[in-house]
């Protein structure tokens, strides 16, 4: 389970506000990617929620559905998107560190004075960064983030799901399941969808 040791080591070093940062959808073959940055309080923060936050990707939707409205009860968040546009125009990585550096710059003022991000990259902040593999199975302030950033990206794909009915994005969240395909075999491609991943430029017929 995720704890506080990254974080009390911040502290320990003299940082005093500290902000865990994930991203959701790197993944999909449509929709944006969506970042999340929080910051917990590490002396508030109740002992039943510190055995309930995980990584998002260990939780089951209605647990991270419930998660994400006490998180945000508790916690600081920001939310960063980066568009399909800007995933087709900069590649997925620099559109990952751009909603990353969104959210952060989201959590408003004040800004943090250290931001843990999730991975083994870190995205141009105003504030140092360090990044953490697997940060979000060993921080609980990344794991937070987790769960706001999925969270966030799965309501906007059950939107977007409404806009382009029959993909079933409300509940493969754009990722390219045997439904999503078969989907754009009958229906084609929509503007939602990333053109710069080699499955849709397969499709339009454009494979350099």
């Amino acid at each position: 389970m995720p704890d506080f040791t990254h974080e009390d080591a911040a502290v320990a070093e003299g940082y005093a506000i500290i902000c865990g940062v994930d991203e959701a959808g790197r993944g999909p073959w449509a929709g944006p990617v969506v970042a999340a940055a929080a910051i917990l309080d590490l002396d508030t923060l109740s002992t039943d929620m510190r055995n309930r936050i995980d990584d998002s990707k260990k939780l089951k939707p209605a647990a991270r559905e419930a998660l994400f409205d006490l998180i945000v009860g508790v916690a600081r968040t920001g939310v960063g998107v980066a568009s399909v546009e800007e995933i087709d125009a900069d590649n997925i990585l620099q559109a990952t560190m751009m909603a990353m550096a969104r959210a952060v710059a989201d959590l408003g003022a004040p800004p943090p004075d250290l931001a843990l991000i999730d991975g083994n990259r870190t995205p141009p902040l105003a504030c140092p960064a360090r990044a953490i593999v697997r940060g979000d199975a060993l921080s609980l302030s990344i794991a937070a983030a987790s769960i706001i950033a999925k969270v966030s990206r799965d309501r906007m794909m059950v939107e977007l799901d409404c806009r382009y009915p029959g993909y079933g994005w409300a509940h493969n969240a754009g990722y390219g399941t045997a439904e999503h395909q078969a989907a754009l075999a009958r229906l084609g491609v929509t503007p939602a969808h990333r053109r710069s991943f080699r499955p849709i430029r397969k499709i339009l017929g454009d494979e350099t």
